[in-house]
């Protein structure tokens, strides 16, 4: 014979504690009949008498009393433990782990940490920064973000920002030594300020200009990930870089550097925030979703 349930201890633990079947019943929302029947059921399981009833008392056994004393505060503990686990759902906490490549961070992720975290307090933000593909999964991650022609298929995702796009920038020095390029093909005779992957990858420069795409893999004068580095070096004349506009837009904008063949520089879609499921969301994930869209609202209201 199975051993009993907690709602057989449960039952029994209500007629104890009320000595009243009535009351007990009420209590856990069940009929007098059924919670007559869970007992009968309890103690033939046991197969000892755990209470003494008559149509005017109840009165527990050494065993009732003996499996009262033991099972009541196991069931409180149980009790308490659900009531906090539940509490998870209203109030967000805990360890947020996101994956993102470092120009999603910088970008789209760095200005909305603040703000996040003082919305929220009981939250503890781990951003990992990288470039290359990562299972989230696996790799203990929430979440991730990644630009939508490197989504798997099995996630949801939703818009982290905006577009963004290219800008083919270089230094007044550098144009004045050596010309400003207008076609794409025309990198192929100027220094390049490039980056290779973590992979070992250095993909071709892509622009795309009225449904034309053209590619090209300029010679590079400096190759580094370091965005300071790459940003320094263009600054100083080095060579021209491309790079996405958010980070050398307040460069363009002072004179310190000019924009390139704007015309070949169109935008494109921004990054995704991308996690595996819908069901059951982690409370943390759910509030910063939450806080993405309200975010990409007040973004779009400034605008």
């Amino acid at each position: 014979m199975p051993d009993p349930d907690l709602r057989d201890l449960d039952a029994f633990v209500a007629v104890a504690r009320t000595r009243n079947f009535r009351r007990a019943a009420v209590e856990i929302r069940v009929s007098v009949s059924s919670l007559s029947q869970r007992l009968r059921d309890l103690e033939e399981r046991l197969g000892v008498r755990l209470m003494n009833r008559t149509t005017r008392s109840v009165a527990l056994t050494e065993a009732g009393e003996l499996l009262l004393s033991r099972v009541a505060p196991a069931l409180r503990d149980v009790g308490d433990a659900l009531d906090e686990v539940r509490g998870l759902r209203e109030v967000a906490s805990g360890r947020l782990r996101i994956n993102a490549p470092p120009p999603a961070v910088d970008l789209v992720l760095a200005p909305m940490v603040g703000p996040f975290l003082g919305a929220h307090p009981q939250i503890d933000l781990d951003i990992v920064s990288e470039s290359g593909f990562v299972d989230i999964v696996s790799g203990g991650y929430d979440a991730g973000v990644r630009y939508g022609e490197h989504l798997a298929q099995d996630m949801v995702a939703i818009p982290l920002s905006g577009p963004q796009s290219y800008v083919v920038v270089a230094s007044p020095d550098y144009i004045a030594r050596r010309g400003r390029p207008k076609h794409p093909k025309d990198l192929l005779d100027h220094d390049c300020i490039r980056a290779r992957y973590s992979s070992g990858v250095m993909h071709d420069l892509e622009f795309e200009k009225a449904g034309q795409v053209v590619k090209v893999d300029p010679p590079a004068k400096l190759i580094s990930t370091n965005m300071g580095l790459a940003m320094r070096a263009v600054l100083d004349g080095v060579g021209i870089w491309a790079t996405l506009d958010g980070y050398v837009h307040d460069a363009v904008t002072s004179g310190a550097l000019a924009s390139l063949m704007e015309d070949w520089c169109e935008p494109f879609p921004g990054p995704f925030l991308y996690y595996p499921s819908r069901r059951q969301t982690p409370p943390a994930l759910r509030a910063f979703i939450d806080f993405v869209a309200d975010w990409r609202k007040r973004e779009a209201r400034s605008k």
